[in-house]
């Protein structure tokens, strides 16, 4: 199955009133020994300390998904997904203030121009255009020189105190990236995430990539879906929670009453939202 997944993902700049061309865009631990060495917040932000153990999310969580807009910081979820650069250590200290544990969006597999690190990408990494404004697929085989660079990324999520992080278009190899990307490139790619967030210890979720999570789920603690239910494919995401980690899904064209019925008998943990992924949520 190849296509371009739907991501409410380009207009995260309107956090900081940039960019405006992209208005179109998008808790608890297994034991109470690990809730004790993960509280939130609690880390100093040195990798050593923070890499011995990370946040073990249980499926079932409800969340609360944004990257553009005012944060509404006030909703009474236990999980929350923000944006890794837009977003401030205030804005994660005061969602661990009220015992939220608070996720980190980073994009993973593409490039973005509107990024303070943009600049730090080779342009040979530089493939075709994603379908948002100022982004282009990056070339996944690269690992020697993309992992200092995502690494940089996820120790800004360890520096503002996130818990987790979000890694995005983890499915390349399944589009037109301009790079003869294969299965087992993205595999490799995808899994060096994953050690480059556990060794920081955050918490991962892998996001999308529907047709490797047999090959994934002991790898990512947490899965993010979009529009499984508009495509019918929900069910693929049943190994992750027979592994009790939660699956945090979103539909935009479909309303909740359309789609709730099934996700909450297979244990998704759904919300309906607007593309642009602004403060707007709408919960089974």
């Amino acid at each position: 199955m190849v296509r371009l997944r739907a991501r409410g993902r380009g207009a995260r700049p309107l956090l900081a009133g940039a960019l405006p061309l992209l208005l179109l865009a998008g808790c608890s631990s297994s034991s109470d020994e690990e809730e004790a060495l993960a509280e939130p917040g609690a880390s100093d932000g040195a990798s050593s300390e923070r890499a011995a153990d990370w946040w073990r999310p249980e499926a079932g969580l409800d969340w609360q998904w944004q990257l553009t807009g005012p944060l509404d910081l006030e909703l009474p979820v236990p999980v929350y997904d923000i944006d890794a650069f837009e977003s401030g250590a205030d804005d994660v200290a005061a969602l661990h203030e009220r015992d939220v544990r608070v996720i980190c969006y980073v994009n993973a597999g593409a490039w973005e121009d509107f990024r303070p690190d943009a600049d730090a990408f080779p342009e040979e990494l530089l493939g075709e255009g994603n379908g948002w404004p100022g982004e282009r697929w990056l070339d996944i085989r690269a690992l020697d020189t993309l992992r200092p660079l995502l690494a940089e990324r996820f120790d800004l999520c360890v520096e503002k105190g996130f818990d987790a992080v979000e890694p995005d278009l983890l499915d390349g190899y399944q589009n037109d990236t301009g790079f003869p990307l294969t299965a087992d490139d993205q595999l490799a790619f995808n899994r060096m995430v994953a050690e480059l967030a556990h060794e920081r210890g955050l918490a991962v979720g892998l996001k999308n990539d529907l047709d490797q999570i047999p090959e994934l789920v002991d790898e990512f603690d947490f899965a993010v879906n979009e529009e499984c239910a508009a495509h019918d494919e929900c069910e693929l995401l049943t190994p992750f929670i027979e592994a009790d980690k939660p699956v945090f899904h979103v539909e935009y064209e479909l309303s909740a009453e359309e789609f709730c019925p099934d996700t909450t008998r297979l244990g998704l943990s759904s919300l309906a939202k607007n593309w642009d992924l602004d403060a707007w949520r709408e919960t089974c």
